[in-house]
Formats: structure tokens, C-alpha cells, sequence
């Protein structure tokens, strides 16, 4: 256990050295800051969608370097984001890179921001199980999003249910904006869509309410080794999508499984950045080196997401 400690310690004080040539001292605290890659503390912030994963990787990270302290702060998007423009943090965990904006704002600061690509990311669409149509197109999402769509007897006909209720983690979550972006195009949500406050509640709502549907990151139900994972898919339904206006079989729906990330089927996906404004190669280099290295993206992919480095194996099966 001592070598496989040394060489993950040689291992990531060898990739920090990539991250640093070109912030060396520009921060003004450089000169004070005393922690190291693999020591001291620091504060991160993190888009909540991804809290079960960033918990593994700070979890496994201070069991190997004992002596470093990361504490983690899970919050919707856009308070991620703050906090890092308002210099609360070092790092935050965000699902995309930073505006025109916001790279002036660091500009005026003279520090040079970088984005450490550590996944790639599927919005699960979740329904309750004795909900009919677990079966949905991109177009039927939008047309429910927005509102057009407001009977689940309109979507497919079925009279068991009767009006949707739309629910998000949070207010200005990064799920909210995905939908607004790229599946609602700009059009405004339905007046019936509302947040839960958190990824939990909003899958405990859905478990409760039949004409619920919801948006949560895989990796709340793609796990299945996690005990709170299995509790959920007992609880709730995770739909299949398809980009397809008129799908004409099941084959043409997948869900946000490695697989599908991986072989771009899946429709609803991002991608997962880690943002530093460390310009010295400090604790936050060092995590971000971790999550990025092998050890990290083993994490993430048994979480269900796809990692950002590594190969994959896609093995296609068929029926005799």
C-alpha cells in the first residue's frame, strides 16, 4: 500500500507541473499561500448536480494525501460561479466554460482561468413508475417544457394521468439552463414548472406526485452499486429519449447510460469542467490533477458518467 502511495504522489506532482507555467505569481496571495498539491486546505464550489460524485473524489483524495483538507460547498450553478469570480474559492465544478464576461472579469484581475475538461454528463429525465410514457422524443420534451404540452394525455394518448407538473433541482441550476438552451431553445418555461430546492427532493417529489417529470444528472441514478441510487430507481422511472420527431421503434430511445454517452446516441448531454483561478501550483492544482489522472476518472466512470480520459469498451450484442 506504501508504494502505490509513493508512485500516485510522484504521479501527480510530475501532471501539477503542466498546470503552472503560465499563472506562476500572479495571484497576490502566492506569496502567503502555504499549502501544496498534496497538502493544506482549500475551498471549492460545486454545481450540486454532481455532488455524489465530488464527494467520492474529495473522499479518496484526502485518504491518500492525509495531510490535505478540501472542503466542498454543493450549491445551484450560477452561485458556483460566483463564488469563484468573487474569489471565495479556488475551483468550481461547473458544466460549462466561462462567458466573454466573465473571462473580462478576470482579465481586469490579470489572472488566466483554466478549464480542466473531467467528464461528459447526461441529463436523466424521470417520470413516476406507474406513468405510461416512459418512452419520449426531444420534440414531446419540449413541447411539455414549454408548456404546449400540458395533459399527459397528449402525449400519447393515455388517460391515466392528467396535468404535468414540471420540476427542477433549483432555481438558476445548471439544469434549468441546459433545458432553457438546448431543448426549449430560448422559449420560456411552462408557468407550471417549479424547484424542488435539491436533487434529492426533487426525486422524492416525482416519487410521490404520478404526473411529475423531472431533470436530474446521471449520476444521482446511473450507480447501481450505491445503495441511495437503488432506494431511487426503486422510487421513480428514468425515462428513454429519442431525437428522432417520429421514433417508430423502442430501439430509437436510449437513456443516459455510459454506453449511449459514449457512442453520442444520447441526446441531453454536457459537458463537466473543472474552472481554477489558482495561479500557483497549490492544493487546487493538485485536486484538479487528481480528479483529471487516473485514479479520479476511474470515479467517475463508476458513477456512470463518461470519463474525459481513458478508453471505453462499447461491446454491441445480439440476440440469437
Amino acid at each position: 500500500m506504501h508504494a502505490d502511495l509513493l508512485k500516485t504522489g510522484v504521479a501527480l506532482t510530475l501532471a501539477v507541473s503542466l498546470f503552472t507555467a503560465c499563472n506562476q505569481g500572479q495571484n497576490g496571495n502566492a506569496a502567503t499561500a502555504t499549502d501544496t498539491p498534496t497538502g493544506g486546505s482549500i475551498a471549492i464550489s460545486v454545481d450540486e448536480t454532481f455532488a455524489p460524485i465530488i464527494k467520492s473524489e474529495v473522499d479518496t483524495f484526502q485518504k491518500l494525501y492525509q495531510s490535505a483538507k478540501v472542503t466542498a460547498y454543493y450549491k445551484p450553478e450560477q452561485e458556483a460561479l460566483q463564488d469563484l469570480l468573487d474569489d471565495k474559492v479556488r475551483l468550481a465544478v461547473l458544466t460549462r466554460e466561462l462567458n466573454a464576461a466573465e473571462r473580462a472579469e478576470f482579465d481586469r484581475l490579470k489572472l488566466v482561468p483554466r478549464a480542466t475538461k473531467i467528464a461528459t454528463d447526461g441529463l436523466a429525465i424521470i417520470v413516476h413508475p406507474s406513468n405510461p410514457d416512459s418512452l419520449l422524443s426531444v420534440p414531446q420534451l419540449r413541447d411539455i417544457f414549454t408548456g404546449k404540452v400540458q395533459q399527459w394525455s397528449q402525449v400519447s394518448g393515455k388517460k391515466a394521468l392528467a396535468t404535468i407538473n414540471v420540476v427542477f433541482d433549483a432555481n438558476r441550476s445548471s439544469t434549468t439552463r441546459y433545458i432553457q438552451d438546448s431543448v426549449t431553445r430560448g422559449t420560456a418555461l411552462t408557468p407550471r414548472a417549479f424547484a424542488a430546492k435539491s436533487n434529492s427532493a426533487l426525486l422524492d417529489y416525482v416519487a410521490s406526485h404520478p404526473n411529475a417529470i423531472g431533470v436530474v444528472g446521471a449520476n444521482w441514478i446511473s450507480d447501481r452499486d450505491d445503495a441511495a441510487v437503488q432506494t431511487f430507481l426503486k422510487k421513480v422511472q428514468v425515462v428513454s429519449v429519442s431525437t428522432k420527431n417520429n421514433p417508430s421503434k423502442q430501439d430509437d430511445y436510449v437513456q443516459p447510460y455510459q454506453a449511449y454517452l459514449a457512442l453520442k446516441t444520447y441526446p441531453l448531454t454536457r459537458t463537466v469542467y473543472i474552472i481554477s483561478r489558482e495561479a500557483r501550483a497549490g492544493l487546487g492544482t493538485g485536486f484538479t490533477s487528481f480528479v483529471a489522472g487516473n485514479q479520479g476518472q476511474l470515479i467517475i466512470l463508476k458513477a456512470g458518467l463518461l470519463p474525459a480520459i481513458g478508453q471505453m469498451r462499447v461491446v454491441n450484442t445480439n440476440k440469437l
